[in-house]
């Protein structure tokens, strides 16, 4: 018996003098190691991907974070800070890609830029930089310490009481995350729940609500040293057994 697939989408980043389809290594990892499924890696081909092709060998999906930014005109709004990173072939690669694999019901789990495509791919809109929006606090990472540092742990979040990803850990009330990030959501998609939120009110989990099977996207990164943590280890066990599910089931 084979084990589940999981589709991975690569960004495309520039090494040396060649573009190239990039997945880090660490989520590559996450899905194998915490999940116990079979990672393959989705190149960034906009509109020329054979989406339905992918779809049919895949039993699950998990949406990376990267340096990028989703492009601020797909959810109608002008760039603010044009020095930031962004992906055109990525975002015309995961906002269809998304909207295919939740239609068929195939597991998916989002994580950080992830997490903002979801909500972008289904109607809702982000935050540009948060720490400029009044009462919110800076979510970002400082970028001069050691990744061990700005991987920490660095603030609590409030998980709904009954919600999905409190049954998941185990009822816990609240949970200790990481923070690595300079956008968030703005408005919510209307298909969307709240899973999570920061002390500042800011979401930082939601499930996709009327999903036929496992649909849930956080903001922080539960793939960093992963077997370390045990919230994170129960959530890419939940996300694996869903993909082992729907492969079994189809």
């Amino acid at each position: 018996m084979r084990s589940p697939i999981v589709i991975v989408p690569a960004c495309v980043n520039q090494i040396g003098a060649h573009a190239n389809h990039t997945a880090q290594f660490k989520y590559v990892a996450a899905v194998a190691d915490g999940a116990g499924c079979t990672p393959l890696i989705m190149p960034a081909l906009g509109v020329a991907t054979d989406f339905e092709a992918l779809l049919a060998l895949a039993d699950g999906v998990m949406l990376t974070g990267s340096p990028s930014n989703v492009h601020a005109g797909l959810y109608g709004q002008e760039v603010l800070e044009p020095s930031l990173p962004q992906d055109a072939a990525r975002d015309a690669t995961t906002l269809p890609f998304i909207r295919a694999a939740l239609k068929r019901g195939i597991p998916l789990l989002a994580i950080c830029r992830g997490f903002q495509e979801v909500n972008v791919a289904l109607g809702g809109t982000l935050h540009q930089a948060v720490h400029d929006v009044p009462g919110m606090a800076d979510h970002r990472e400082r970028k001069d310490q050691p990744l061990a540092q700005q991987y920490a742990a660095s603030h609590r979040v409030l998980l709904e009481p009954d919600g999905q990803l409190a049954r998941i850990l185990g009822g816990a009330s609240q949970i200790m995350v990481n923070s690595l990030h300079g956008q968030g959501i703005a408005q919510l998609a209307p298909s969307l729940a709240v899973e999570a939120r920061a002390d500042d009110g800011l979401v930082e989990a939601y499930r996709v609500a009327d999903a036929s099977s496992f649909a849930l996207a956080v903001q922080w990164h539960p793939e960093w040293r992963l077997t370390e943590n045990p919230d994170s280890v129960k959530l890419f066990k939940a996300f694996g057994e869903a993909c082992r599910n729907y492969k079994n089931q189809r």
